[in-house]
């Protein structure tokens, strides 16, 4: 028995069981980003798939290990930023690192490779995009989100926030406010 992954968005489950099914495969897990095939794919087998697949817009991406990786770093990353309510007091380093059983030396080269650029700066982004929506919310005022974030102080969050952005916390919350407001009116 050999597996292959392929990665896939939750709302595809469906698309997925029915394209295996349709080419009498059999899959042992079927999950948010990735499905095991139990049988080993013939190369026929591999584009019957790729092509029932890209008929919905799902990517077949079981010929890249390292793409997959990727993704799953990615997933994990975006998980604890965006969904859990507290961002997680270990480094992401060694998270990563166990959840997937990689040295993090390994999974930062294959990151770089794949993306263009590093684990730290795609986590940076991720922790941009909460502020963002936390800024947009109105509940929080900024050292409240800095804090809630782990940044050492508001400055430093105001300071990273402009450089990512091109925009100041304050700023980029009157210009939201102004286009929400625009767009209310018309």
């Amino acid at each position: 028995m050999e597996t292959s992954e392929i990665t896939l968005s939750i709302r595809c489950k469906m698309i997925v069981k029915a394209a295996l099914e349709n080419l009498e495969l059999h899959c042992n897990k079927l999950k948010f980003n990735e499905v095991e095939v139990l049988e080993d794919l013939s190369f026929g087998q591999r584009e019957q798939l790729k092509q029932a697949l890209l008929k919905s817009g799902l990517e077949l991406s079981f010929d890249n290990q390292k793409k997959i990786l990727v993704d799953k770093m990615k997933n994990i990353i975006i998980e604890l930023i965006h969904f859990e309510d507290e961002l997680p007091k270990m480094k992401y380093s060694v998270i990563l690192s166990e959840r997937l059983n990689r040295s993090y030396t390994y999974l930062s080269n294959v990151f770089s490779e794949q993306e263009g650029i590093t684990i730290h700066q795609f986590i940076l982004m991720q922790r941009i995009e909460v502020v963002k929506e936390l800024l947009a919310g109105n509940a929080l005022n900024l050292s409240e989100i800095a804090a809630k974030l782990h940044y050492s102080s508001a400055g430093h969050l105001s300071n990273q926030f402009k450089k990512m952005t091109g925009y100041s916390p304050s700023s980029f919350k009157t210009e939201k406010e102004v286009n929400l407001e625009y767009a209310v009116k018309r």
